[in-house]
């Protein structure tokens, strides 16, 4: 299994440059937290499995709905530290969204404003690796909801289950046998992705549950493809 890390920036010195540019305060404190070390072993590592329900899949044209966070490591979820909140995305929801995540207009019309819960956020994020699946809707939607609101992006690591089990499908059809088969990658979509660890199946499209499945798939994909003694660069991004 190989995962593309050649973009990933050295994240220690990225946060030391971030924390020093940042205007806003809390953005600021986020940054000062430092970010893990790529040497880290992958047992060592403080994760944070984190899930966003939008309005749709432009960053640039739709807003964040509901935001969903599990802390854990490879061998604990601290269900205590999960958290979820709605959020006003100051608009009226399109019926083609609501059909999938259930949210209508009435959840969000008295939800806070994002900038209202950024605090609480970026403190479950500070000292940890975010976990995604998907790692293009997180970090694109918040870096533009935080530009929207605060006037200023932001960056964050990410591990991104999605691309690992595409990297582990991509191995499993390797070789000539494979290729007479006409052998294709299975599905890397969350739910298909957990059955194949024998994981439960949970409702889908509600960040928080989302958020757990993403942990509990992380857990099974390193016990079953990686050594946990592995470093944290293997995955990194």
């Amino acid at each position: 299994m190989h995962i593309d890390t050649t973009k990933t920036p050295n994240w220690t010195t990225r946060f030391e440059h971030l924390a020093k540019q940042a205007k806003d305060e809390r953005l600021k404190a986020y940054y000062q937290q430092g970010a893990v070390s790529a040497d880290t072993p992958l047992t060592d590592v403080p994760f944070v499995a984190l899930d966003f329900e939008t309005t749709g899949l432009n960053s640039e044209e739709d807003a964040i709905l509901t935001i969903g966070l599990v802390p854990f490591t490879l061998n604990r979820i601290y269900c205590n530290g999960s958290a979820h909140w709605v959020v006003n995305p100051n608009r009226e929801l399109n019926e083609e969204s609501v059909v999938i995540h259930g949210i209508t207009d009435s959840d969000v019309r008295n939800a806070p404003q994002l900038e209202e819960i950024l605090q609480p956020v970026l403190n479950a994020l500070a000292g940890k690796v975010v976990v995604v699946h998907y790692k293009n809707i997180e970090r694109q939607f918040f870096n533009q909801a935080l530009l929207n609101c605060i006037g200023e992006g932001i960056e964050f690591p990410v591990v991104d289950t999605l691309d690992i089990e595409w990297a582990i499908q991509r191995e499993l059809c390797k070789g000539w046998l494979n290729w007479v088969k006409r052998k294709k990658p299975a599905s890397v979509r969350l739910g298909q992705s957990r059955e194949r660890y024998g994981l439960p199946a949970y409702q889908p499209h509600h960040a928080l549950t989302d958020a757990l499945a993403t942990a509990e798939l992380l857990q099974a994909q390193i016990q079953y493809h990686l050594d946990e003694n592995a470093k944290l660069s293997a995955i990194l991004q």
